[in-house]
């Protein structure tokens, strides 16, 4: 059953740590079957709970899966293989259209606001056992989050979306338990969840979000979570609406015990209103990003939530990294009260680009899908030759397989890097690599 590779070991940690060597090495491949229990614990000379242990471990840690009387196999894609690995790297002449980071000409400079930050309280150096929140940082996030209509809760400084992400899983789920996301959907999040112990449900999507029958069905099958992107979905660029909104409520309703996260990571950059979903379920956060307005390396977003969810999260980060630091959230309120980003003008610049590669793709006959943020999504019957066409041609995108788990093929382009003259020249090699397309698929 795995060839050569022979699984070692005596006690539980032992057995989980040859298999993960295995696997490390590539000698058990990703979806390689693993032997059954009590066959393994014969050739090991063990107890047969010794190896249900290990493979709890392994589980645990998204190195396998089980699927009931099909047995345990190694994961398609293991929690230590980063979908971000699935990436393209552009050689020199080559476009990078694949990263998918803003326009650096977009972002404001940090400078003057980062020396304000030093200069407030007269450059007194921040130390332990101080308030982990600036106050102004939580009185300004919270006044953004109210004018948007999310509930009230309190507000928390974390490093990032996917930081409060996953503080906010781990308060509530245990391994196991499985979490509805988004398909396609952010690859950070498709190897989080894994990375934890978790599983993963893949959510269908269009171009209002996740399809309300899809949720429904995640939800009546036992997810416990469901993590949501409520504008510039990554890569698509779905975003909710006023009619989708309200129809995802209405499923939440009636699963009031499920944790609901959104994820508002484009925050500043978006001519998107916000349509929030907190409220119909008891346990729920919103974390919302500056690193795609002000700056990937500013590491700060804010997050809010009901108030048990929010104590559970501030606890455990204070035994942790305690706080984020209060200077990068200081350095934050300056660039939100000093005007430094002109919002409409970054929204402006952002959806000009993309709507103009949609319109330019459609008049090619290649259908895409982009209402929001800085990506577009390109459906294609093969994304390895796709991307290798593209970079003859000169461009580098960002394949699919980072962003899919059950849903069809397709690569990803991010505007961020194009002027209005690249668009007829991009859509051009794009309609030549994939082909005319009849329809945009969702999956």
């Amino acid at each position: 059953m795995l060839g050569e590779y022979r699984i070692v070991g005596r006690r539980a940690s032992e057995i989980a740590e040859s298999v993960e060597r295995g696997v490390g090495s590539g000698e058990l491949a990703p979806g390689q079957a693993l032997p059954p229990m009590r066959e393994l614990a014969v050739v090991l000379g063990v107890n047969p709970n010794t190896v249900a242990a290990a493979y709890r471990l392994l589980r645990d840690r998204g190195v396998i899966e089980t699927a009931g009387r099909k047995g345990s196999r190694v994961r398609h894609r293991p929690a230590g293989t980063a979908r971000g690995s699935l990436r393209v790297d552009a050689p020199p002449g080559v476009r990078d259209l694949g990263k998918g980071n803003p326009d650096p000409a977009l972002l404001p400079p940090l400078g003057d606001a980062l020396a304000a930050a030093v200069r407030h309280d007269g450059g007194r150096a921040g130390l332990y056992a101080e308030a982990p929140v600036d106050p102004e940082f939580a009185r300004l996030a919270r006044a953004a989050l109210d004018a948007d209509g999310v509930p009230q809760g309190p507000v928390a400084a974390v490093s990032g979306s996917l930081d409060g992400v996953e503080r906010v899983l781990a308060a509530h789920l245990k391994p196991g338990d499985s979490v509805a996301v988004e398909d396609p959907g952010w690859g950070g999040m498709l190897d989080l969840v894994p990375a934890m112990g978790l599983r993963v449900v893949p959510v269908a999507i269009d171009d209002e979000g996740p399809l309300p029958g899809e949720v429904g069905r995640a939800l009546r099958g036992g997810a416990r979570a469901l993590v949501v992107t409520d504008r510039a979905q990554n890569p698509t660029g779905a975003a909710l609406t006023p009619v989708r909104a309200g129809e995802l409520r209405a499923v939440l309703s009636g699963h009031p015990g499920v944790l609901l996260i959104e994820d508002d990571h484009s925050s500043g950059l978006l001519d998107v209103p916000l349509q929030p979903l907190a409220g119909g379920t008891e346990r729920w956060a919103f974390v919302r990003s500056v690193a795609k307005a002000y700056g990937p390396d500013l590491r700060v977003a804010a997050l809010t939530g009901d108030a048990l969810t929010m104590d559970r999260v501030t606890g455990r980060q204070m035994l942790g990294p305690g706080w984020v630091s209060r200077l990068l959230q200081r350095t934050v309120v300056e660039l939100w009260t000093s005007g430094a980003l002109d919002e409409r003008a970054v929204a402006r610049a952002y959806s000009g680009r993309r709507d103009a590669l949609v319109a330019a793709l459609a008049e090619r006959g290649v259908g895409a899908r982009g209402r929001s943020g800085m990506n577009v999504w390109v459906p294609v019957p093969d994304e390895t030759g796709a991307v290798a066409r593209l970079m003859h041609a000169g461009w580098a995108v960002a394949p699919g397989a980072r962003f899919r788990v059950a849903s069809e093929q397709g690569v990803r382009i991010t505007v961020s890097p194009l002027s209005m003259a690249d668009v007829g020249p991009l859509a051009d090699a794009v309609a030549a690599a994939v082909g005319p397309m009849s329809a945009v698929s969702y999956g």
